[in-house]
């Protein structure tokens, strides 16, 4: 596929204040929380997933949700998203419908990692979210489904492109209006990514909007967007600082860096109207609160941009860290 067949541009989707933030260790402080999220609003982000109504005594880190989401400022462009795991977690959601435009749900394609991520089985999950989407869509929310380890299980290897398809069938006549596919643990590769993705469009049709959740436990993140824009993918997730990664296994480090992400695509010439300097701020901002680096490539080498414009005679000078 050339590169004229390439979106001209992509939407992205910010998860790290929900998917990155509950994987931290520590819980990270609420108003550290409102301040970093703040920040992500304003880097121009369309859709910003800030949190998840989830059981606290489950993920403490998110505890937190309801005083998050009343507090937080982002401009009015920006769709707020959150994570809702059940039919509780939707009526948490509920008694703060202003302040939320999309709900999230999720389950995974291999029978081991649902087990272990929720302890339910996939068609017990399904009966679940079978009656969540329905009642999010009458409620005017933008559905999105994500299926974890769509492209293989750390328990089972290799997860049949059927039975993910069919599971993305489900979840599309209750209500999803877009389906997230997930390398949860990193073990996707390019080649595969770009033949799952034409065959998905072709099973799920053009209504449905298929959006890539790439983590980047081997290395390979960004080569798997790549793969999934050849394939007409224009809907991306992904995690400020590389924050994130999945509870279960031990190893499954973050998703793909926003900042990466980002920085990869306008050098192709691919808009995403994010600015990539706020964008690296807010990053910044992470990596202090968390005392640690972080590892998105981009926060420590700087944009190509900077590089060039160095080169250019500028002195090249910017804060990586």
């Amino acid at each position: 596929m050339s590169d004229l067949a390439l979106p001209l541009e992509v939407k992205i989707r910010e998860v790290g204040p929900r998917d990155g933030f509950q994987n931290e260790p520590e819980i990270i402080a609420t108003d550290d929380k409102v301040r970093l999220i703040e920040l992500l609003g304003r880097t121009g982000v369309c859709r910003l997933e800030v949190t998840s109504f989830v059981r606290p005594d489950v993920i403490p880190q998110l505890a937190d949700a309801r005083e998050v989401l009343e507090r937080i400022e982002l401009p009015e462009e920006v769709c707020i998203s959150v994570l809702v795991p059940n039919e509780r977690g939707l009526e948490s959601a509920f008694e703060l419908r202003d302040r939320i435009d999309e709900v999230n749900v999720f389950l995974s394609a291999s029978e081991t990692h649902n087990q272990k991520n929720v302890n339910r089985s996939i068609q017990e999950s399904l009966h679940e979210l079978e009656r969540v989407l329905p009642r999010a869509c009458d409620a005017n929310l933008h559905t999105e489904a994500t299926i974890s380890v769509a492209f293989g299980c750390p328990y089972e290897g290799d997860v049949p492109r059927e039975r993910v398809f069919a599971i993305a069938h489900k979840l599309v006549e209750a209500g999803a209006e877009e389906i997230a596919f997930g390398d949860t643990t990193g073990m996707a590769n390019p080649r595969q990514v770009r033949s799952f993705f034409e065959a998905a469009r072709v099973e799920l049709g053009e209504e449905v909007e298929l959006t890539g959740h790439f983590h980047n436990t081997r290395g390979q993140g960004l080569a798997n967007v790549l793969a999934a824009l050849e394939a007409g993918v224009s809907s991306f997730e992904s995690s400020f600082g590389e924050l994130g990664g999945c509870p279960v296994p031990p190893g499954a480090t973050g998703n793909v860096a926003t900042e990466d992400l980002v920085s990869m695509l306008h050098e192709m010439g691919i808009e995403t109207r994010i600015d990539l300097d706020l964008l690296l701020e807010a990053a910044r901002e992470a990596q202090r609160v968390l005392g640690r680096p972080l590892g998105s490539h981009t926060l420590t080498a700087g944009p190509v941009e900077w590089h060039r414009g160095a080169a250019a005679g500028g002195n090249g000078v910017h804060p990586a860290s």
